[in-house]
């Protein structure tokens, strides 16, 4: 009876693999020739596109397997011979016609001889339990090649029961799930834990961020208790969080099925698998089934110094204002990662000074160890002849998208060092700052440089050697934000003289919630009410935003409340604004404050009536379900109507992620005595003085000083153009994301998002006894360009998928006031310039001789200008308007 069951189970599996009885995973027959199909294809396209309008390709051949060897000691323990036949290249759009890639090619023509060769050697698969051990393949095969064959390899890898453990294959070490049900197996990948060496790099910042999104699903069908078809399937999703057009999908299909079974070769002999492979073919090696990384030559390419001088037109100063400028700039930089030092070094050494400062912002950008050597070897710090390239190098480190600590320690040493310029040194300070906070949000804040760094710049402010260099360290820590370093500042805002104790406070003002704890407020309320000393407007009314910005108690909100109508006239009106603002956009200390107001004695029209020019707003720049950009504005004057401080923000947020856009701050103080005019209560002795601080992409740069003194107000006021100040200008890569990604079929993807902007924000401060007129102007700036270029390469063909969107716009705020009488006049303007927002997108396939299909769409509309609301009377929301316009269609052609 035994012996039937078993010529029963002998006959009926010599039509497919079996998966019954003694066996853990997939189990071949003895002396059995297996037929089998297989094709694995790719489709690209835009994250919601459709298949059929995809590009891609398909490969698929003829497959026979064999079973070798199996251990006399254990059925699940096997050696079976794998061999690729018939093979065939395809389009996976079959509207493609005329227009295919592979016409009138033949396979070896579009794969190559050698490579064709290659693919149909056999490899050997060692399955224990279902499981590949080990991958046997012939020496010095293409890489490319020797991966198509793993993503074939892989399939064959699969257990029975339901269950989640890991396994090594193509892709990786990931963690896979099985689901057995009785017609099939479903194994369920998880591949965002798979461990796979890959180069790549990403932005920190979520709203500058990439979202991703990979699964994978293969199914075993089952008949008869018998393995019939196996069907993979990948898909892997990405898109530019602050634009999810820029991104794309590449879905990937595999697909192995059983045609037929007949006679094979009887099995080898032998106990150990080892001799068994020796007796079959001494050149087979084990290798890992693990994808390897196909290294390409670009042929054909430029060289650096041919590509700098194809672009360098659009770099020069007048052309930075066209988005242009930003898409030679960001191709520049890609370059620049595969170059050399002395290649790059050699462009510097030949360029004119116009054109230098742009070069330095891409060679700093590029972020590789050439680079670096390469702009360091090039700048000399103790010269006084290259400080607008040493400040740009600078600004460039500090927007950097994915710094090392190499970079760090490079400037850590330069500190050390002797400069030509006190203002570099203190950029230095700063920008060690940004990169500190940087390596920390990347898990960096034990390495080495970031340890010696922290302790540079707490030190300072304990200790620091010279007085002046106290806002240096202030600075950099506004940067850094160290919780450690709270305490020290809390010290520096109560104890500090005013601009020290000013700038202490607003360092606080960026730390998250969960550092404002309520020994902070303790202090911040004593600086707002001057339990302890006399502080100035600017320093109180920061510590009132720190309060109300943080979870503000009720007595919080209720003594700041109280206080209003007993504070300086124009910090009463200041005070009353920011209340209404919190009110009127919905900012989280607004229910706090609502309960507040049940008092009537903090709610009244006396406190609710105060007068004055000084204001503060919120409003919306543009809103959507996902995202929304604001700004805001808050202008606070002296009681003579001399402007102390005007604060303009912009902020992007998306989800629960923000980005503080950019902030532009003008001071002035101890100007009423040019009017004749009193200054308010503890303002009586501060010296004259006027400048300007930006944050921008959440980097605090170096302030500008527009005078110090009062002989140096005379001379800049005798000699003034009304010219503006440039706070900050240049070429910045603002999103950087780069990934390789090993598809399980073999295939591999590249992906590469970028996005950078040249800008330009200057600043005004113009002042007239004659006219008794003081005005402010803050303009900015950009040329905006984000791309993405996603790719699937097999080192014969490629698709690819090329989106781009770019914009140039502006932004003015001007604010002038007469203080001829009192109340004095006031007339504040923001406005929007109007600016077009064009669309590209291009895909193609493309073989390695060269020819190649192309398929280009466009789409472009108009935002239009406006003025923006800046107080609460005028608050309906600046209009935006989209006209449509023509899309074009370039939809295939030869290129």
């Amino acid at each position: 009876m035994i012996l039937l069951a078993v010529l029963f189970l002998c006959f009926f599996s010599s039509y497919s693999a079996s998966v019954k009885g003694h066996t853990t995973g997939l189990s071949l027959n003895n002396e059995r020739l297996y037929k089998l199909t297989y094709s694995t294809e790719v489709f690209l396209d835009g994250s919601k596109g459709k298949l059929q309008d995809s590009v891609g390709y398909r490969i698929s051949s003829d497959v026979d397997v064999v079973l070798l060897w199996r251990n006399p000691d254990g059925d699940d323990d096997q050696l079976i011979q794998v061999t690729i036949t018939a093979v065939n290249v395809e389009n996976v759009n079959q509207q493609r016609g005329e227009k295919s890639v592979f016409k009138d090619k033949t396979t070896a023509k579009i794969i190559g001889k050698d490579n064709l060769e290659a693919l149909q050697r056999p490899i050997l698969l060692h399955l224990v339990r279902g499981k590949v051990k080990e991958f046997y393949s012939y020496e010095n095969e293409p890489v490319g090649i020797e991966n198509l064959k793993r993503g074939l390899a892989s399939l064959f890898q699969m257990q029975l029961s339901s269950g989640t453990t890991n396994e090594v294959d193509i892709s990786g070490d990931c963690k896979v799930t099985y689901q057995a049900q009785q017609d099939k197996v479903v194994k369920i990948k998880a591949l965002e834990t798979c461990k796979i060496e890959r180069s790549g790099f990403t932005t920190a910042n979520q709203v500058l961020g990439v979202s991703s999104k990979a699964t994978s699903v293969t199914t075993y069908k089952i008949e008869d208790s018998f393995v019939t078809a196996v069907l993979a399937e990948e898909t892997r999703t990405f898109a530019l969080n602050f634009l999810q057009t820029i991104g794309g999908k590449i879905m990937s299909k595999q697909k192995l099925e059983l045609k037929t079974t007949e006679a094979g070769p009887r099995m080898v002999p032998g106990k150990q698998v080892a001799a068994v492979i020796k007796a079959v073919d001494s050149k087979y090696k084990a290798i890992p089934i693990v994808g390897q990384v196909v290294q390409r030559v670009c042929k054909g390419c430029p060289s650096l110094a041919e590509h700098w001088q194809s672009i360098r037109r659009n770099l020069e100063p007048d052309n930075l204002s066209n988005a242009e400028a930003v898409r030679s700039f960001l191709a520049f930089i890609q370059h620049l990662r595969t170059a050399r030092r002395e290649e790059i070094l050699q462009i510097l050494k030949a360029e004119k000074k116009e054109v230098l400062p742009q070069l330095v912002d891409a060679v700093t950008s590029a972020q590789t160890p050439d680079s670096l050597e390469a702009i360091l070897d090039f700048l000399d710090f103790k010269s006084s002849s290259s400080i607008i390239l040493q400040e740009r190098f600078l600004y460039a480190c500090g927007f950097a998208s994915h710094p090392d600590e190499e970079l760090l320690h490079a400037l850590l040493s330069k500190f050390k060092g002797s400069f030509a310029s006190n203002d570099i040194r203190e950029s230095v300070m700063i920008i060690i700052g940004a990169l500190v906070r940087k390596l920390c949000q990347n898990e960096g804040c034990k390495l080495k440089a970031v340890v010696e760094a922290k302790k540079l710049i707490l030190g300072g402010l304990e200790k620091p050697e010279k007085k002046e260099d106290t806002m240096m360290y202030l600075l950099a820590l506004k940067n850094a934000l160290l919780p450690e370093g709270i305490p020290l500042l809390l010290k520096y805002a109560e104890a500090g003289e005013g601009p020290i104790s000013h700038l202490a406070t607003t360092v606080l003002q960026r730390y998250d919630v969960a550092f404002i704890t309520d020994e902070v407020k303790k202090t911040l309320n004593r600086i707002y009410h001057q339990n302890r000393k006399v502080h100035e407007k600017t320093v109180r009314t920061a510590a009132a935003a720190v309060i109300l910005e943080n979870n503000p108690s009720y007595m919080d909100v209720k003594n700041i409340l109280l206080s209003i109508g007993e504070l300086p006239k124009e910090m009463n009106k200041y005070m009353l604004t920011v209340v209404q603002d919190i009110l009127h956009f919905e900012m989280p200390a607004s229910k706090m404050i609502r309960r507040v107001l049940r008092e009537m004695v903090a709610h009244n029209y006396d406190r609710f009536s105060k007068s004055g020019s000084s204001s503060a707003y919120t409003g919306y720049i543009d809103r959507s379900p996902h995202a929304a950009s604001t700004y805001s504005l808050d202008i606070l004057y002296s009681g003579s109507g001399i402007l102390r401080r005007s604060n303009l923000n912009v902020f992007q947020y998306i989800g629960k992620a923000n980005l503080h856009g950019s902030q532009v701050v003008i001071e002035a103080q101890g100007l009423e005595g040019l009017i004749a005019a009193t200054p308010d209560e503890g303002e009586e002795n501060l010296d004259s003085y006027a400048g300007m601080s930006a944050i921008l992409f959440d980097v605090q740069l170096r302030p500008i000083t527009f005078f110090n003194g009062y002989s140096d107000l005379m001379s800049k006021m005798l000699s003034a153009s009304g010219d503006p100040v440039s706070v900050v200008k240049g070429l910045i890569l603002l999103i950087d994301h780069s990934q390789d990604i090993q598809l399980q079929s073999g295939l591999k993807a590249n992906v590469e998002i970028q996005g950078g902007l040249a800008i330009d924000i200057s600043g005004s401060m113009e002042f007239s006894l004659w006219y008794r007129e003081s005005k402010t102007r803050v303009k900015n700036r950009v040329a905006v360009v984000m791309t993405s270029d996603i790719t699937v390469d097999s080192s014969f063909v490629k698709a690819g998928l090329e989106s781009r969107a770019e914009t140039e716009a502006g932004l003015e705020f001007i604010s002038t006031v007469q203080f001829s009488q009192y109340p004095f006049l006031v007339c504040m303007q923001m406005d929007r310039a109007e600016a077009p927002f064009r669309q590209f997108e291009t895909k193609y396939e493309r073989l390695s001789t060269g020819r190649g299909y192309v398929s280009r769409r466009r789409k472009e509309n108009l935002v239009a200008g406006c003025e923006l609301p800046l107080h609460q009377e005028n608050s309906e929301m600046c209009n935006v308007v989209f006209p449509p316009q023509p899309e074009s269609d370039n939809s295939g052609g030869w290129f």
